[in-house]
């Protein structure tokens, strides 16, 4: 039986597929009225993590172990104290970077081999790491205090976050980490040091002297083919982007259609040339275009691009597909997309059709399945 996890402005839901004819049943909503800006199913042992944001009282983390019957509180990420004297500024706004987690953006579970490690990636640009399931966490001050973080600057909120975490699952301490606006940063030694990993991406909202600089590019989402590891599509502000020799360099994925901008892409667990983009009209309106939501597949690695748009709602359409929100579970044939405007999707059939499983939601933040 599959199950599937929906993050939403207004509480956390969870999606059953029944053997019968009732398709996908939903059960009571968890944290109903407040904003899961993430959640996480560990496939190593089924605990299940959900980030809150409680505004006033800041962000929170919660866990199960029951698959989402019930749930615990866990120790969410924190910040050290800034030391005294630390200039610490948004370059393009000049506004104080708060040494606090203002939104957990990505939760993603450590090696096969590492029990209990979770990565997890915030705003304003935290990466921490957890031994031992949410007990505690400690910030990455390698990636931290790296001078070029200083360059890093807000997108679409005021400070750079890190909303991709990719772990290698040859090599647990090969991690890949994108961030809006700061680039690709890529460890080999479990983050006892980084590099940034941006080369071939350009930048066209900047200055011509500054659109190749790998520090301050926006990829809006990047995943990694956990078949063949060294090949990352990641879907950035003014293009798409696809690695094959691990982030190493980046080639522009030309063909997309019917626009290269959009927040979402997936990528097929084995297949590394199969991929999913969920395209939008760019920067101020951020509409499907045309009023027309689709998804485009490419079976070729980038070469042709193929529009799927069966079941999906084809006038008057303004949903639009947040960077988590288009996931892909673990047979490469079942795909979920949520969209702000409540809208929840299902495909069987690697995209070909999909079906409506409800309409009625609050704003989705994130959909993850449960493998």
């Amino acid at each position: 039986m599959s199950r599937l996890f929906v993050a939403t402005r207004k509480g956390l839901f969870r999606l059953d597929e029944s053997n019968d004819a009732k398709g996908w049943v939903v059960a009571p909503p968890s944290f109903l009225g407040d904003p899961v800006t993430m959640v996480l199913p560990d496939a190593r042992d089924g605990t299940v993590y959900a980030a809150v944001g409680h505004g006033h009282f800041g962000v929170k983390l919660h866990r199960s172990r029951d698959g989402g019957n019930s749930w615990e509180s866990c120790v969410a990420p924190a910040y050290p104290p800034k030391p005294e004297g630390v200039e610490d500024r948004e370059p393009m706004r000049g506004t104080p970077i708060p040494w606090n987690v203002e939104q957990i953006w990505a939760l993603e579970a450590g090696g096969t081999e590492q029990p209990g490690v979770l990565w997890c990636g915030t705003i304003p640009g935290g990466l921490f790491r957890s031994p031992d399931r949410g007990d505690s966490w400690e910030l990455n001050l390698p990636l931290w205090n790296e001078p070029r973080r200083k360059e890093w600057f807000g997108g679409g909120y005021d400070f750079p976050g890190i909303h991709s975490i990719c772990v290698d699952p040859r090599d647990s301490r090969h991690v890949t980490v994108a961030i809006s606006c700061g680039g690709v940063w890529v460890t080999t030694d479990a983050g006892e040091s980084w590099t940034c990993r941006a080369e071939g991406m350009f930048a066209a909202y900047m200055p011509p002297e500054q659109q190749n600089n790998p520090a301050i590019q926006d990829p809006h989402r990047m995943v990694q083919c956990a078949g063949e590891p060294d090949v990352l599509w990641c879907q950035h502000h003014n293009a798409v982007f696809r690695s094959t020799d691990g982030a190493m360099s980046w080639k522009e994925v030309k063909r997309t259609k019917p626009s290269k901008f959009g927040f979402a892409v997936a990528v097929h667990p084995q297949r590394p040339e199969v991929a999913w983009l969920a395209p939008a009209v760019s920067d101020e309106r951020r509409v499907p275009v045309d009023g027309k939501v689709v998804v485009s597949r490419t079976l070729d690695g980038g070469k042709t691009w193929k529009i799927r748009r069966r079941g999906l709602p084809q006038k008057g359409a303004y949903d639009l597909i947040y960077r988590h929100c288009l996931d892909v579970d673990a047979s490469g044939n079942r795909l979920a997309m949520g969209s702000t405007t409540g809208s929840l999707w299902v495909s069987g059939d690697q995209g070909d059709s999909w079906k409506a499983v409800s309409v009625h939601l609050p704003p989705v933040f994130a959909v993850r399945f449960a493998d």
